[in-house]
């Protein structure tokens, strides 16, 4: 079958860039955006040994997927005594949390970057029995040259916007050579199966959403015990996980709140700690007192703002916060995963763009666990409400707990899905094309 122009164009593109590719990863590191030491791995480079038996390879973009697919792996090897699990991700913060909460039998890499050399080279070494590409990484090169060497290759928790859907119903020789080299598509829910089968995907199932599974994020019990002893009667909540702006108006929220909460305490977990000097100057603009976590700071009684600007510790943050506000909501980013809070007993406020969640912001706002406010008055007034009624912040927390507990089951049913597109024996045994 002839490639497609656009992606033998994109191919050819990736090949010609790759000599600039060194300087970029280099340039990255400085930045604090690679790890210098493991610059090899984004070049296919192995930093391990390729273990014996069957290995399946799972890739995920960020944290976000990153965590999705820690049932789904404890799952699977529990399955098959002789399976290694390689998991690759792009970014520092998920190697970071895979190092701290991967299970023995399985390795974390960095993806390599898209092209030809670095793909057969990644492959070559590691030839993986089963590849899994977690929601919406489609990488062409990774994909093409998985499916030159006859790997089984599945789409999981596959995500798939309007917009992108319209983007590749411009390319649909493209999208047909991809989507059709997977052996499974399954779809994270019922939109995103529709616009798979659109784009002419077959194979295409929807067994849930991996997000829905994830366990309750750790925390440190020591950590946490200082912080409910710095923080002991007073007002707090929680905006989590925000982006550029949404900051600024959890601040101007703390102020009109200040004079009728005496003690008000209100905790920033950024999206992206790296921003925290950013925000930091934005918030003392505004005349707020801000203590930063990650300066080994605990709030005083002077602070307003508390900046969390450390890397996996927001289990600990939902634990001591009673009220939580989901960032990137307030502006169109989607939002982020409401289910996190919900499982560790909070009471939870969004704005209206939460698109990326559709499902479970639906359910919690119709269990009662969570409010959705239209604007930053909105959010004010709303957390004015909540912190003159803890009784009713409590029992939010509870429905959106139980709400949270309703959601479930796609590991177990993608597990099976996956276990069955595994080829018996070892690719290391099997010749490839």
């Amino acid at each position: 079958m002839t490639t497609p122009f656009p992606l033998r164009l994109y191919s050819a593109a990736a090949t010609a860039l790759r000599p600039a590719a060194p300087l970029l990863l280099a340039r990255r590191a400085a930045r604090g955006k690679e790890d210098s030491a493991r610059i090899g791995e984004r070049r296919g480079r192995a930093s391990a040994k390729r273990p014996e038996g069957t290995l399946l390879w799972l890739h995920g973009a960020s944290v976000g997927e990153s965590l999705s697919i820690l049932p789904l792996i404890d799952i699977l090897l529990a399955s098959r005594a002789d399976l290694t699990i390689l998991v690759t991700s792009g970014t520092l913060t998920s190697a970071q949390l895979l190092a701290e909460r991967l299970s023995e039998r399985a390795i974390h890499q960095f993806v390599p970057l898209d092209a030809p050399a670095y793909a057969r080279r990644f492959l070559d070494h590691w030839k993986p029995d089963l590849a899994a590409f977690v929601e919406s990484e489609l990488w062409p090169n990774l994909i093409r040259e998985a499916a030159r060497r006859d790997i089984p290759l599945a789409l999981v928790n596959g995500r798939l916007s309007q917009k992108s859907l319209e983007g590749w119903q411009r390319a649909p020789q493209s999208a047909g050579t991809l989507l059709g080299a997977f052996a499974a598509i399954m779809a994270q829910d019922e939109k995103s199966e529709e616009r798979f089968t659109a784009l002419g995907a077959a194979n295409v199932t929807q067994p849930g959403n991996l997000k829905f599974d994830a366990q309750p994020l750790p925390f440190d019990e020591k950590k946490l015990e200082k912080l409910q002893e710095a923080t002991r009667a007073r007002p707090l909540w929680l905006a989590s996980s925000t982006h550029e702006d949404e900051e600024v108006q959890a601040g101007q929220t703390h102020l009109a709140l200040k004079a009728a909460f005496p003690g008000l305490l209100t905790v920033i977990a950024p999206r992206h700690p790296a921003r925290a000097h950013e925000i930091r100057a934005q918030l003392e603009a505004l005349g707020l007192t801000v203590a930063q976590r990650s300066l080994e700071r605990l709030p005083r009684e002077e602070t307003d703002i508390y900046l969390a600007d450390t890397m996996g510790e927001l289990g600990l943050f939902y634990r001591l916060c009673p009220l939580v506000f989901m960032g990137g909501s307030l502006i169109p980013h989607g939002g982020h995963n409401p289910l996190e809070p919900a499982r560790l007993g909070a009471a939870l406020l969004f704005g209206p763009h939460m698109f990326n969640f559709t499902v479970p912001a639906g359910h919690l706002l119709a269990q009662g666990g969570a409010l959705e406010v239209k604007d930053r008055a909105a959010l004010t007034e709303t957390l004015k409400n909540l912190l003159n009624a803890p009784d009713e912040v409590g029992a939010r927390a509870e429905q959106a707990h139980n709400a949270a507990s309703l959601l479930g089951g796609a590991s177990m049913r993608v597990a099976h899905q996956l276990l069955a597109l595994m080829p018996e024996g070892s690719a290391r045994e099997r010749p490839h094309a």
